[in-house]
């Protein structure tokens, strides 16, 4: 039976737009993030040449990221850096941002190892309900002479950067054989990316 016009434009409007849809936003921040860098350097070139040339100050800014990171992976420049970076940590309302930031950043850096340790599900917020998380640290609460072990757990709540973070017993983890990078491609897809059965680690 041959669909009718109207039904089968529809499908194929909404296979369209789950196409065109993601590529819009990459472009889009691409876009934003052009504008926004070339508005900081682009007038020093104004000044410097008379006149506007676009984009000039955006491929300063690429040029100068790739500068850092040639320095930062040769032993002198991780030196002048180090010494950089514990100059500028003197500064009271500077340490206080950059270390938070650098702090979020390193922890979803690939050569990172140490951060997130498993991929783990929980029962959050309330009972019934399941999150996916990321098993980041063994902790001790001490109550007099007995003494309680909880795992600190990363649930992300507003995509990868931002979440809360919830002290649980092992007993109420559910340890996955996903790794970490499969573990952040899930979140950062929405879910999307979640096989369709995962399976789960058991634990003594």
């Amino acid at each position: 039976m041959v669909e009718p016009l109207k039904i089968t434009f529809k499908r194929k409007f909404i296979a369209g737009l789950f196409v065109t849809i993601p590529t819009l936003i990459t472009i889009g921040v691409i876009v934003f993030l052009f504008k926004l860098v070339d508005g900081i350097l682009g007038p020093f070139y104004d000044l410097f040449f008379g006149r506007r040339i676009a984009g000039l100050g955006f491929i300063t800014a690429i040029i100068l990221i790739f500068f850092f990171g040639v320095v930062s992976t040769n032993v002198i420049g991780k030196k002048i850096l180090s010494y950089a970076e514990q100059a500028l940590l003197h500064i009271p309302v500077f340490k206080s941002i950059y270390l938070a930031i650098k702090q979020l950043v390193d922890a979803f850096s690939p050569k990172n190892r140490s951060a997130f340790k498993e991929f783990v599900i929980v029962e959050y917020p309330r009972k019934g309900c399941y999150a996916f998380a990321f098993l980041t640290k063994e902790c001790q609460i001490k109550e007099g002479d007995s003494s309680k072990k909880l795992f600190a757990v990363y649930i992300p709540t507003n995509n990868l950067y931002l979440g809360e973070i919830v002290l649980f017993e092992s007993d109420n983890i559910i340890y996955t054989k996903l790794h970490i990078d499969e573990g952040i491609k899930i979140i950062l897809s929405g879910g999307i990316a979640a096989p369709s059965e995962i399976e789960a680690l058991k634990r003594v």
